[in-house]
């Protein structure tokens, strides 16, 4: 396992100085001046070009990239120009409330996708089939904020069973005590079980949305590796052997799948993080998706490419863990290594 660590830290490191390099580049070629954006409307050249002075716009490019890779080397990632918090403050506020959400709509998506994709390579062909390819084909057609603003109609609108979409908590309760920052988790923590009822309330829609955008892939990879793996050798002869089907199904046919499966599930994962922007807009979430789409409106570079680093970092953590999780799934992989 240390083994894979190591080889993956060094070109780890590369590529986040390279996602470093290029969201600094492409924060400079936003549409929009920051500073005539902080000034107002009504501010004159004179104070415009202060501010740009004072924020260090009026440097050459290079100066400022030089100078933002030594302050993110030092752990400061800059202040939020709208906020007036620190950057690295405001993601650590609201990243919790975006993994919390992606961590469930991830948990929903692997509970109907891995069993739904067996049944489907067992029955190839069947009704359960062809239902599976139908409804994966309409997880990836719907755009994810369209199936967010169905679900709010008919859940919320016409049955009235869910919550206003209005965030993680109704206005009358506070935010549970923990270290977390996760909401279910810390209100078990703490046995206030109101908390927790309302907290599971107001992100069951917006997981729900998630994971069924993500179930698509990860149902069609597993029915995919599954039929690869029932017609394989190992599978046959485990069969003459005259092997309980359900050890030949779970230990022989779904062990060997797991594989791509879980690369697809590290993909997934990466993918839902970014998502997350348009399912917090449009169940007023409070986490770092919004937070970002929030900065680029106001050309907030400082929050734009902390987010990003962020992102970067997630994806970075999240392939180590598929490495790893390689090695647990199939010996060979850690004799290779």
């Amino acid at each position: 396992m240390l083994g894979i660590f190591g080889k993956r830290l060094l070109p780890a490191a590369f590529n986040l100085l390279g996602v470093l390099i290029i969201t600094f580049l492409l924060t400079r070629a936003l549409p929009g001046d920051p500073a005539a954006y902080l000034a107002g409307p009504a501010a004159t050249h004179e104070a415009v070009e202060q501010i740009r002075a004072d924020l260090g716009l009026d440097q050459p490019l290079g100066a400022q990239l030089v100078d933002y890779l030594g302050r993110v080397a030092r752990g400061d990632l800059g202040q939020s120009w709208v906020t007036g918090q620190p950057v690295w403050h405001e993601l650590r506020q609201r990243f919790p409330a975006s993994l919390e959400l992606t961590l469930l709509g991830l948990a929903i998506a692997l509970g109907i996708a891995l069993p739904a994709g067996v049944v489907a390579a067992l029955r190839a062909g069947s009704p359960i089939d062809h239902a599976l390819r139908v409804g994966t084909t309409l997880g990836v057609a719907l755009p994810i904020f369209f199936t967010g603003l169905l679900l709010v109609y008919v859940f919320y609108y016409l049955l009235g069973w869910a919550p206003a979409p209005m965030g993680r908590l109704p206005v009358f309760l506070s935010s549970p005590e923990g270290a977390t920052g996760l909401f279910l988790v810390d209100s078990l923590l703490a046995c206030d079980f109101e908390v927790f009822g309302e907290a599971a309330r107001h992100i069951v829609l917006p997981a729900l949305t998630l994971g069924l955008f993500a179930m698509a892939p990860l149902a069609r990879m597993t029915r995919a590796a599954m039929l690869t793996a029932v017609g394989s050798d190992f599978v046959r002869t485990a069969r003459a052997a005259n092997l309980p089907w359900r050890t030949v199904v779970l230990r022989y046919a779904l062990g060997n799948a797991l594989l791509p499966v879980v690369t697809t599930l590290g993909m997934v994962f990466s993918f839902l993080l970014g998502a997350n922007v348009l399912v917090e807009k449009v169940f007023s979430w409070p986490g770092i998706g919004s937070f970002a789409l929030e900065a680029v409106m106001s050309a907030d570079y400082a929050s734009v490419q902390g987010f990003v680093l962020c992102m970067g970092v997630l994806y970075v953590v999240v392939n180590l863990c598929v490495d790893v999780s390689y090695g647990w799934i199939d010996p060979r992989v850690r004799v290779a290594s």
